[in-house]
């Protein structure tokens, strides 16, 4: 592991950082800075055409497709000082970071025509139409149908768990459309429009009163025949490097969002007289712990993928159980430091500091941050892989051991 830059990679974070001076609000980096609901709302509007013009949203996409053409470590020198300036780097996470690399490598020039500009520019939103309800980790059981009628595809079943459904524009969707095919074939991957006749989103509410995830049926959807990426029954493969996106390039600011909050929960123990308890400092200390193996994880695995030496490929395996599992028991410690005081959804500054849009909790009952994070933790041990299922993909990839048996009908 070698945590030196080269002079270059440094002259490109000089690059960055003066283009974040320039660019963010005079008084961005003062103590206390905070902006009104109406405040945030201007900013991230203008920030995403401020983004575009300087050619940094998707930087590392090819130049001849709007991108800049960074290199992988360019690519994450760029995350860092983001990161380090708290400034937002992209304009639709789904539209970013999974489809558009997606249609990069495996869409006709037709289809990167049509669709890379409006990512680019942070025009079309994005929502993953993957699992459904018999159709999870065992994603390749699916049984959303897609038909040929002449020109269009026309498609018909359930998705489950679908983020941003309600506002999405297009939704990357896996259907079958050869049923007679080995359950891994016969999978395309195609481009559907949601704003038609046919679809219908029913938001799933969440213990905190919010409801980002959403049911999605299709009955007799339409999505035309060249919207497939990848070819017709290719949709498998198509969809595992969709999966694979934009680790490399994260592995060094992955473990920030876990440290900042990490913080906080220290905060609060120094607050409330709890952080003087032995047991709840020997708990920090380990959730502390925890945070620095995911950071030095992430430089190991980012020297592993410049030095293309592949010697992390066990490791990589397991850390998404593991920064999943350590940050569910960290969320288990905050509500306990909170006390009585967590099991009442009082909100705080933070929750009404949000846009309405953007706010945990119904309007009348906020949830705090620690208190919204306590509850996506408990997801985020399934989205990604099922933590059973991740260590029986490490138990037989990683580790060689024998596949568990499968079930026979009598």
């Amino acid at each position: 592991m070698d945590l030196s830059y080269p002079p270059e990679a440094e002259e490109f974070r000089g690059e960055i950082r003066q283009w974040l001076l320039d660019n963010l609000p005079a008084d961005w980096f003062d103590e206390g800075f905070s902006m009104t609901p109406a405040e945030r709302r201007d900013f991230n509007e203008a920030w995403v055409e401020k983004l575009y013009g300087g050619g940094w949203i998707c930087a590392s996409w090819p130049k001849e497709y709007g991108g800049k053409g960074l290199s992988l470590l360019q690519q994450v020198v760029l995350n860092e000082e983001f990161a380090n300036a708290g400034a937002p780097l992209r304009a639709d996470f789904f539209g970013d970071t999974l489809v558009g690399p997606t249609i990069l490598q495996w869409g006709t020039e037709e289809q990167k025509h049509q669709f890379i500009p409006g990512i680019l520019k942070g025009e079309i939103s994005w929502c993953q139409g993957f699992s459904e309800p018999n159709a999870g980790s065992d994603l390749a059981s699916l049984a959303t149908k897609a038909e040929l009628d002449g020109d269009e595809w026309v498609i018909n079943g359930q998705k489950v768990w679908t983020t941003q459904a309600q506002y999405a524009d297009y939704v990357f969707l896996l259907a079958r459309t050869d049923p007679d095919a080995p359950q891994h074939s016969g999978i395309s991957y195609l481009l559907v429009p949601m704003k038609q006749a046919g679809i219908e989103v029913r938001p799933i509410q969440q213990l905190d009163g919010t409801a980002e995830f959403n049911e999605v049926f299709f009955e007799n959807v339409r999505c035309p025949k060249a919207n497939v990426v990848g070819g017709v029954n290719n949709g498998w493969k198509v969809a595992m490097t969709t999966l694979g996106f934009e680790r490399g390039s994260s592995a060094t600011t992955g473990f920030r969002r876990f440290l900042k909050e990490w913080e906080r929960i220290v905060d609060i123990a120094r607050s409330n007289g709890k952080g003087s308890h032995a047991v709840v400092r020997q708990d920090l200390v380990r959730s502390w712990q925890d945070i620095k193996i995911m950071q030095i994880n992430g430089y190991r695995s980012l020297t592993d993928s410049l030095n293309g030496t592949h010697h992390t490929a066990k490791l990589s395996a397991c850390n998404k159980m593991f920064w999943s599992e350590s940050h569910k028991r960290t969320m288990n410690l905050a509500i306990d430091i909170l006390g009585l005081e967590g099991q009442v959804l009082k909100g705080g500054e933070e929750a009404e500091a949000r846009p309405p849009e953007h706010r945990r909790g119904r309007d009348d009952y906020p949830i705090s941050d620690i208190q919204a994070s306590f509850f996506f933790s408990r997801s985020e041990t399934i989205w990604g892989g099922a933590a059973e299922i991740q260590r029986n993909i490490i138990s037989e990839r990683a580790l060689g051991l024998p596949k568990e048996p499968k079930v026979t009908k009598a």
